[in-house]
């Protein structure tokens, strides 16, 4: 899947909170948009999504968690299978190629 994040970002609606852009992202990506993680930097949440580009290069990093012993990246294709999304609480969005 190839995004064009410029109008990705044209089409984007201005978001009032975490969870107006979040469910505009749902119905734009639907199962390819998933919540990895959140953290609070200076005292607001931020939420990290990706965007799951190749299903089955993705599904295939995600599991080497799972597994012990060190994770080895042989190439690039791993990183060009998401992009990365980040909302704040209040709806500011920056993406991450």
């Amino acid at each position: 899947m190839n995004i064009d994040f410029t109008t990705l970002y044209d089409k984007m609606p201005d978001f009032q909170n975490h969870e107006e852009a979040r469910e505009w992202f749902k119905n734009e990506f639907q199962d390819k948009f998933l919540l990895r993680t959140h953290d609070k930097i200076e005292g607001k949440m931020v939420y990290y999504y990706h965007i799951v580009k190749d299903p089955e290069v993705y599904k295939e990093y995600m599991e080497s968690f799972g597994r012990t012993g060190e994770h080895e990246i042989t190439n690039i294709q791993t990183f060009e299978s998401y992009s990365t999304v980040e909302i704040s609480e209040n709806g500011d969005v920056s993406f991450t190629l």
